[in-house]
């Protein structure tokens, strides 16, 4: 082996190294990964062991976490609700974009920059971190919560807006921007794309189900990686960035058969290559630079981070979100991203911005991502604390007064908590009832309509609209309450469909005769679950090993029926 091949060997070995360490420790100590991988870049990088120093090299590799992170991203979201959100990416997005580089705009010229540089750093700084923002939301519900929805429209807009503010920069270094080339390429990018998604819809599943019928995993995750890597290429090629590509691959994939399978294939992937993106933040700051200007650096890292905190709040605001979920929207995308870096790179090589300005530029991101998770942690911790949820809030008794045909979640433990994400995702109205004080905040904090109450009480059930729902789901950690509940529900609301969970068969058999519609065995789900994932990895492609799950499930609850119905429930029979 070369020394080339030798030192990217070393340079492999102490990323793996360093991830085994420092990642573990830091989530010990709950801190988070992130901040583990931007700790472990730093150690590695050139300011401080040294054993890394190509940072620029490492970082292209590490662009493509951020791509198989937008594929994920995707892939869990409908066309149809990417266009529900239309108004919020144009409207919240945009108004965040020129506001918040309007006004660093007005302060880099107050500090004495040119009208070029002031420019080109309010728009940079103006774009908030994707990869940091998206890793964190997926540890606080997602984007099916309130604070994700507002936090993806502002990312989105940001995404879209990379390439005409790369073209801008041109303009001001002086190159020529030819309106009809412009026109021409845009129409190309918008006939990619609708091609893309008729092909997604229309041709996709039969392709992958005639690789699927193979039953080579290996070849199945080669496709699903050449799909996200091919489609990012071909946006690349009309003008988008790689990162809109691989979202638009993975909503080309968001209803297809084989979508999970896809995204179990992928996400290894998205965790290694997200997780050296931020190493690669870590490698990226300039300690020399920033000993030598400690003060001014942290002084205008927090300036920025205020500025940017003060316009979303004020924005999320306006469009009707409570106050606890604007503060927690302003915090997460409180920092700037990596497309900063690379608008500043591109601005210097093209001879506007002055190399020492983009020094301290980069090493401003970087701090900005170091500490928003640090924030994030402690903004949450303050809301639980100070923030306390309020029956009478004004907020939630209008949501209740207008709700109508919504589903009643009694219960919102582990099982009731994933139950409503999923209805929050998809839109469908619901109104959720605990005890749990902890888990009410906690709910509150993410803009669920999670309220105190005891739901074996029919005063609550009323408060809650019983009269005017369409259905209650009952997912209470206790039996006995679940059993408490059903002939309660009866009495009142004899009509009303009832879904409940049930511990067991016997469990099952029992709540079908008191009246349950339908019942779900945790028993039984749990290992269909993991049966159907042994049938995945031994090579049965998806359509049939969910035919084989599909199939067990009618036979276990029409047995469960059938002994209902002939009056033999034996609990020996009944046991699992």
């Amino acid at each position: 082996m070369d020394g080339t091949g030798s030192q990217y060997l070393m340079d492999i070995l102490a990323l793996l190294l360093a991830t085994v360490i420092v990642v573990p420790v830091f989530h010990a100590i709950r801190l988070g990964a992130i901040l583990g991988y931007l700790t472990a870049g730093a150690i590695l990088g050139p300011w401080v062991l040294g054993i890394i120093t190509e940072v620029e090299e490492t970082r292209h590799l590490a662009e493509f976490g951020v791509i198989f992170l937008l594929f994920i991203l995707g892939i869990e979201l409908k066309p149809d609700k990417l266009w529900q959100m239309r108004k919020l990416v144009i409207g919240l997005g945009s108004g965040q974009l020129l506001i918040t580089a309007g006004i660093l705009y007005v302060a880099s010229v107050w500090l004495g920059l040119s009208h070029h540089d002031a420019i080109i750093i309010g728009f940079g700084l103006a774009l908030s971190s994707t990869a940091f923002c998206l890793n964190l939301l997926a540890e606080r519900g997602g984007i099916a919560s309130t604070m994700g929805k507002m936090s993806f429209s502002i990312l989105l807009l940001q995404d879209l807006a990379v390439v005409p503010l790369l073209a801008l920069i041109s303009m001001l270094a002086g190159g020529e921007v030819n309106a009809a080339e412009s026109g021409i390429n845009l129409l190309y990018a918008i006939t990619a794309i609708t091609i893309l998604l008729l092909i997604g819809r229309y041709l996709l599943n039969p392709i992958l189900g005639k690789i699927a019928a193979s039953q080579d995993p290996e070849v199945f995750i080669a496709v699903a990686v050449l799909l996200v890597l091919g489609v990012a290429w071909i946006m690349k090629s009309v003008g988008l960035s790689m990162a809109l590509g691989a979202f638009l691959a993975g909503l080309m994939l968001a209803e297809s058969h084989y979508r999970h399978q896809i995204e179990a294939d992928i996400l290894p992937f998205r965790g290694i290559l997200l997780g050296l993106f931020f190493m690669t933040v870590g490698m990226g700051i300039d300690f020399g630079l920033l000993s030598n200007n400690l003060a001014n650096i942290i002084g205008l890292t927090f300036g920025l981070m205020t500025i940017k905190a003060t316009v979303i709040y004020t924005l999320v605001r306006l469009n009707g979100v409570r106050h606890d979920i604007a503060i927690q929207t302003a915090v997460l995308l409180i920092q700037s991203g990596e497309f900063g870096f690379v608008m500043f790179g591109f601005a210097t090589s093209s001879g506007i911005l002055d190399p020492q300005i983009n020094q301290l530029l980069t090493v401003i991101i970087a701090l900005s991502m170091v500490f928003t998770p640090f924030l994030v942690k402690i903004t949450n911790a303050l809301l639980l604390k100070f923030h306390k949820p309020k029956t009478t809030d004004n907020y939630y008794d209008e949501f209740i007064d207008h709700s109508q045909d919504h589903v009643i979640l009694a219960g919102y433990g582990r099982v009731g908590a994933r139950i409503g994400a999923i209805l929050n995702a998809a839109e469908v109205p619901y109104i959720a009832i605990d005890m749990d004080q902890k888990r009410i905040k906690a709910a509150r904090a993410q803009g669920f309509p999670v309220f105190y109450g005891d739901a074996c009480n029919v005063k609550v059930l009323r408060s809650a609209g019983a009269d005017r729902a369409k259905m209650i789901v009952i997912s209470l950690d206790n039996p006995k309450n679940i059993d408490r509940m059903i002939p309660l529900m009866r009495q009142y609301y004899p009509d009303m469909p009832i879904h409940a969970r049930a511990t067991d068969r016997q469990h099952c058999a029992d709540l079908i005769s008191q009246g349950v519609s339908t019942t779900v065995s945790e028993t039984l789900e749990v290992s269909l679950r993991l049966t159907e994932q042994v049938l995945l990895g031994s090579g049965v492609n998806t359509e049939d090993a969910e035919k084989v799950i599909n199939e067990f499930r009618n036979d276990y609850y029409q047995d469960v029926v059938q002994k209902m119905t002939e009056n033999k429930v034996v609990m020996g029979e009944l046991k699992h």
